[in-house]
């Protein structure tokens, strides 16, 4: 193997299924940040001849000579157009550097590259802290899904940007939603980012306009089930002579009166509790998925829980303020504790945090700004997604209004006396 950078590897290698006349063709492959490509030499040898460990033909005939001399070339050929790229401080891939190799018009970009070249410069913002890795690793998806649908759909690994059509958006989305078998929202997540590198792309000069820049991206809103109080208190109140189910359901109601997603309530350790500015006990973290802070006070049930297990031995001797399993037997023994008190509804961590917004703040009427701050949210219009009034609310409303209409009544007939 040849390392001409830190970041370039340079391998031949024989590909055995193309051969003819006896002999194999030499490609030779080169890998970039773990993208890979392989391009043909040109060059035919039998499988006797060549030296895989050493990446030469064996022998000291013209034509061995011959072969080793073009390899030779075409690595140093590859080393040099990369150290270019390098120099002129532009974006180097495997796919850039094959184009580049190849003399392909350098303003003639294809799909994929214009993504890979999104996602570093995404990446640079992931690390400075002005983006998320969760919605780097979105990026990434998008990514992985668009090089399956293109081999689909087009039957080729890659598409130039200038022979892209609208009908591409319409063709993906029927691709994630049959083929990938995923949801509509799912689909429109990757459609939307797919959108936006079409558009760097017309930012950086590749394109003249956005080819699905009209297409417009449909969501169904999800059904989002929750807890009712009184299920709340079934669990609270229920005993557990399994420790383990017990754990789970401590951590389960801990989300539900904090907000907190699986991954965060992993993350938490003792140094999280902080003093707010009411002098009571909050939880000061970072959400996992969004980078975004969130800064939530303890209520009593969810004090009571980190105190419960201040000095359990696992959470002292892992630096963890609760102790919480692997998502899997997470997840299993959240069926279990369903079963055992009697609650027909499948328990997820999503639930906790959708409890807490509904049935624990919004029920409460608290209000949707400050439920918005709790759940750590950029915009208040994902808060409302929560806020779907329950019957039981509206139930509440109206009793109230009910008395207040009444006493207005009776204020008016008193002073018609």
């Amino acid at each position: 193997m040849s390392k001409g950078n830190l970041n370039l590897f340079i391998r031949f290698r024989l590909f055995k299924s193309r051969g003819k006349n006896g002999k194999l063709p030499i490609y030779v492959r080169f890998t970039i940040n773990q993208q890979r490509v392989e391009l043909s030499t040109n060059e035919y040898v039998t499988a006797i001849a060549w030296d895989a460990e050493g990446q030469f033909v064996k022998g000291k005939t013209q034509e061995a000579q011959t072969i080793n001399r073009r390899l030779a070339l075409i690595k140093g050929e590859l080393h040099k157009k990369y150290l270019q790229l390098e120099a002129l401080g532009k974006p180097i891939t495997a796919e850039i550097l094959k184009n580049l190799y190849q003399g392909v018009d350098e303003n003639r970009k294809s799909l994929q590259e214009a993504i890979d070249i999104y996602y570093d410069r995404f990446a640079e913002k992931v690390a400075s802290g002005q983006k998320s890795k969760h919605s780097l690793k979105c990026v990434h998806t998008t990514r992985e899904k668009l090089k399956a649908f293109t081999k689909h759909q087009y039957k080729v690994t890659d598409l130039p940007l200038k022979e892209i059509k609208p009908a591409i958006a319409g063709d993906f989305e029927h691709f994630l939603v049959t083929h990938e078998k995923g949801c509509n929202n799912t689909a429109m997540k990757y459609i939307r980012i797919l959108k936006r590198v079409l558009k760097f792309a017309v930012d950086q000069g590749w394109l003249e306009t956005n080819p699905v820049g009209r297409f417009k991206c449909t969501y169904v809103e999800p059904s989002r089930e929750r807890l009712t109080m009184e299920e709340v208190m079934t669990l609270y109140h229920k005993g557990f002579a399994v420790e383990r189910l017990a754990e789970v359901r401590d951590v389960f109601l801990f989300s539900c009166y904090t907000g907190f997603a699986y991954q965060d309530v992993y993350s938490l350790t003792p140094d999280n509790i902080v003093t707010g500015i009411d002098g009571e006990k909050w939880i000061a973290t970072d959400r996992r998925k969004t980078g975004t802070p969130e800064r939530v006070p303890l209520l009593p049930i969810a004090l009571e829980i980190v105190e419960k297990y201040k000095n359990h031995l696992w959470c002292r001797s892992k630096n963890r303020l609760l102790p919480v399993n692997t998502n899997q037997c997470y997840n299993g023994y959240l069926k279990e504790i369903a079963e055992v008190c009697g609650i027909k509804k499948y328990l997820t961590t999503h639930m906790a945090r959708h409890t807490f917004a509904t049935t624990i703040l919004l029920e409460q009427d608290v209000p949707i700004e400050t439920v918005s701050q709790l759940l750590g949210h950029r915009s208040i219009r994902t808060t409302q997604i929560y806020a779907k009034v329950s019957q039981k609310k509206v139930s509440q409303n109206m009793k109230v209004l009910k008395e207040k209409l009444a006493g207005m009544k009776n204020d008016v007939k008193q002073g018609n006396n």
